[in-house]
């Protein structure tokens, strides 16, 4: 049974820059949306990633590491490819097939990672959540209920950070010890790197420390 992480954050909060310093052969990164990394370095990046890709490549499992960036762009998508279907089903069928991209994360080896990059939203209540395409589907899927690890990437006054803890209102969270900190540089393959360290997880790859 693989982890699975969700990682929440505005557009130009950090959430695609914080996977600078994986190297090529540690990490697949699903590029939902079809855009370029914030960085110069190269990394094996699937642009345009559908859910039958992912799902590939999940099954396959050949890496410890995947990155689903963008998430959101999954449902999106599908809900204006299905624009001109009537009725709530769609809804259903949405709801259905980003939770069976959840299992399909947590179905891979224990020594695996995804990490689900998405954008975030606010309840009624001013509550973060993660963004998704309506009430419909949120009353059928709580998705930050899913994972046991909830990072929120900000832009704070001593630079880019993950918020590791909920202050009441986002929806941050993490296993009792994992972080010293209620905030971290967003570096995720530190995150990783801890990750793996507090649930005896194999290394990245074999070649590396």
């Amino acid at each position: 049974m693989g982890v699975s992480v969700l990682v929440l954050g505005r557009s130009g909060s950090g959430k695609s820059t914080s996977l600078r310093n994986f190297e090529p052969d540690e990490v697949g990164v699903f590029d939902v949306a079809g855009k370029p990394l914030p960085f110069r370095k190269k990394l094996n990046v699937v642009h345009k990633a559908s859910y039958g890709i992912i799902h590939q490549a999940l099954k396959k499992n050949v890496l410890r590491a995947y990155v689903v960036d963008d998430a959101n762009y999954l449902m999106a998508f599908q809900n204006f490819a299905l624009a001109n279907q009537t009725g709530y089903g769609k809804f259903t069928t949405m709801a259905v097939n980003f939770e069976q991209l959840l299992e399909a994360a947590n179905s891979t080896d224990e020594d695996t990672v995804t990490y689900f990059l998405m954008h975030p939203e606010y309840d009624d209540q001013g509550r973060m959540k993660p963004k998704t395409i309506g009430k419909m589907l949120d009353n059928q899927l709580c998705i930050e209920g899913m994972f046991p690890i909830v990072l929120v990437a900000e832009r704070m006054e001593d630079g880019y950070r993950f918020v590791t803890q909920t202050d009441g209102q986002n929806c941050a969270k993490s296993p009792m010890g994992l972080f010293d900190s209620p905030t971290v540089d967003n570096d995720l393959k530190m995150v990783d790197t801890a990750i793996r360290e507090y649930w005896g997880m194999a290394p990245l790859s074999d070649g590396h420390e």
